[in-house]
């Protein structure tokens, strides 16, 4: 993988008619390691975010020993990464021949569940090869209420009562049981993580059940872009969330248990960010050679705001407009399907033309494992650069909060 110092530097070196992915070990080193110094627990990385092996194995190095996995597939990048890692099952619903896989080839001793005939399932595998259920740690999924820009408990999660039965059950069979919740990603509410421990502690209370510990998910939010022109939604830093959070999970008495959390936007947001190219300007419209297909998904559904730096072409000479003039620009993906336009704009300088290139920061986190072969076009160009992209040259452009007309 080739180096250079910023993605500016690589642009030009390189003058790429593809995507490329620019990749920060240094900053995903840092991420994970202030995680990891600040929650009061064990960290067990969500590899459905970024399961890149250039990823996995930057985490590893960083001291990352646990990673949330939630099919074959991250079993075997994992294990491909680290051979030792511990692996936490945390998809509730699972093909039994994937419980199986789990349990028999990889080790897995970890899983969550939110119904009854997942209880089925893995007690079959289990007996069939022979192993002690007290050994096994079943995670009991709860419901939550939260805010987040994408919320999670609409297709998983125990109601409150029945997650108390299921409790009960699984501790019957010699199952050892647990707690666990996913407040959605990308919280936009402090209070969330609040509520589900109330809602975690009633269920504990009336289940009246050994527990092995709370495991309280993801949804930490990490740091993007933001229209200055429109009001920002007020939410505590990074530290101050960790803080409240620790208070909490003290409060509601579950500090004393062992604690869990799979944190995964916080930690690979900021580790890549990704140049593309204007194919063509047509108006106030740029086509560009990404798109909601393949890395921009986020800017397609319009909940995360991408922050983005314009990288001129050297070799066009002249240029109409006013480069301190900033203006908005919808933009086109590269696909032929006309569903392929972001939802929010870029501002960049009124000069931006055919040829140049645009750097879109902040895309570590799902951006790479969302990325499809749609049309044939599947970014898959990566470089590594020294230089954070919050430190290098001011962000131009931002995506606005609404849909721009045509």
């Amino acid at each position: 993988m080739q180096t250079f110092k910023s993605a500016k530097d690589a642009a030009l070196t390189l003058r790429p008619d593809v995507p490329v992915y620019c990749f920060r070990p240094a900053v995903l080193t840092a991420d994970a390691e202030r995680f990891m110094a600040a929650f009061p627990g064990d960290t067990a990385y969500a590899v459905k975010t970024n399961g890149e092996p250039m990823v996995l194995e930057t985490l590893s190095r960083a001291g990352v020993r646990i990673f949330d996995v939630a099919s074959p597939g991250e079993f075997e990048a994992v294990r491909a990464a680290q051979p030792d890692a511990e692996m936490l099952y945390m998809h509730p619903v699972k093909a039994q021949s994937d419980i199986r896989l789990a349990l028999e080839t990889y080790g897995i001793r970890v899983m969550s569940l939110d119904h009854e005939d997942e209880v089925v399932k893995i007690l079959r595998v289990v007996r069939a090869l022979d192993l002690d259920p007290g050994k096994i740690t079943l995670f009991i999924r709860i419901q939550t209420k939260g805010s987040a820009a994408y919320e999670l408990s609409k297709k998983f999660g125990a109601a409150p009562a029945h997650a108390v039965e299921l409790l009960q059950r699984c501790h019957r069979i010699g199952f050892k049981v647990g707690i666990c919740f996913h407040v959605g990603s990308q919280i936009e509410d402090p209070d969330t993580y609040e509520r589900a421990l109330a809602s975690a502690d009633w269920v504990r209370n009336r289940a009246d059940v050994p527990l092995a510990g709370i495991d309280v998910g993801g949804g930490f939010p990490a740091e993007y872009g933001h229209d200055p022109r429109r009001r920002k939604k007020e939410m505590p830093g990074f530290g101050a969330i960790m803080t409240r959070l620790t208070a909490d999970m003290e409060e509601w008495g579950f500090s004393d248990m062992p604690m869990v959390a799979e944190p995964g936007r916080v930690v690979v947001a900021r580790a890549f960010s990704l140049i593309v190219r204007v194919l063509l300007r047509k108006g106030k419209r740029l086509y560009i050679n990404d798109g909601i297909w393949a890395s921009l998904s986020d800017s397609w559904t319009g909940k995360i705001t991408l922050p983005a730096r314009f990288i001129p072409d050297p070799a066009r000479q002249s240029r109409n407009g006013d480069p301190a003039n900033i203006q908005a620009f919808k933009v086109c993906g590269a696909t032929c399907d006309s569903v392929d336009i972001l939802s929010r704009p870029f501002w960049l300088p009124e000069t931006v033309d055919t040829g140049d290139w645009i750097e879109i920061g902040h895309i570590g986190a799902y951006s790479l494992s969302l990325r499809t072969r749609f049309n044939g076009f599947y970014p898959d160009t990566f470089v590594e650069v020294e230089t954070p992209f919050d430190e290098g040259d001011a962000a131009e452009s931002y995506a606005s909060l609404e849909t721009m007309a045509d």
